[in-house]
């Protein structure tokens, strides 16, 4: 049913939204935190560049970037002057992709929680001379958690559907770049569509099985 290159996609394709799910909760708190608390006339102009992912064409978001991490892209030039070399077609440049297209679905649901605590918690917190530290950790963190679960969910499972980016950045190298939604298209083009199939069908009930988790663990993740 499934060959040896099929099962080393599924295995890179976790891998790779494991990886960006992490890093996006981490690049994704700060962003949120501010978006959700401040009232600068930028709010509105960096909301709208954290979702252009969810409106442009994937192509379109991996054009530019494998454009700015190539050789000659200013991104390229700096990791090639810290010897890194260039990050399309590699792994790590997959997680930087992925980190770019994925970042709404991980920022908005944690933003939307964080708006809904309120003031009255963080004033509660102040006049008990908890620092802003212990404020988030003990008391934000907490209260956000039905967000960050959203969040996590969201973020990795679109990671695992993505097709346009990953294959602009990565290319289809076995072992290496080539993931579930790419190993699929080659199926497909090759006129195996038994193999596609269940693939395909796979990537179906991980979706479902995903989505039915989310809303019954998780009511309130409709919300946010």
């Amino acid at each position: 049913m499934l060959s040896d290159t099929d099962w080393s996609a599924i295995r890179l394709t976790f891998e790779l939204a494991s990886v960006t799910t992490l890093l996006l909760l981490v690049i994704g708190t700060p962003i949120a935190w501010w978006l959700a608390r401040t009232r600068s006339a930028w709010k509105g102009a960096i909301g709208a560049v954290v979702a252009l992912p969810i409106v442009l064409p994937p192509t379109v978001i991996g054009f530019y970037l494998l454009v700015a991490m190539g050789p000659n892209g200013p991104v390229g030039q700096l990791t090639q002057s810290l010897g890194l070399g260039v990050l399309p077609f590699t792994f790590a440049g997959l997680v930087v992709a992925s980190v770019f297209y994925s970042l709404p679905f991980v920022v908005q649901p944690i933003q939307n929680a964080f708006e809904a605590i309120g003031e009255r918690p963080l004033e509660v917190a102040a006049t008990l001379r908890a620092s802003p530290f212990d404020t988030f950790y003990s008391v934000v963190l907490p209260l956000a958690r039905p967000g960050y679960l959203t969040a996590t969910v969201l973020g990795f499972a679109h990671t695992v559907g993505e097709f346009g980016v990953v294959l602009m950045i990565g290319g289809n190298i076995p072992d290496k770049t080539r993931v579930v939604s790419v190993q699929i298209y080659d199926h497909v083009e090759a006129m195996e569509y038994a193999q596609a199939h269940w693939l395909a069908a796979g990537m179906v009930a991980f979706s479902f099985l995903v989505l039915l988790a989310l809303y019954t663990l998780n009511p309130t993740g409709r919300r946010t």
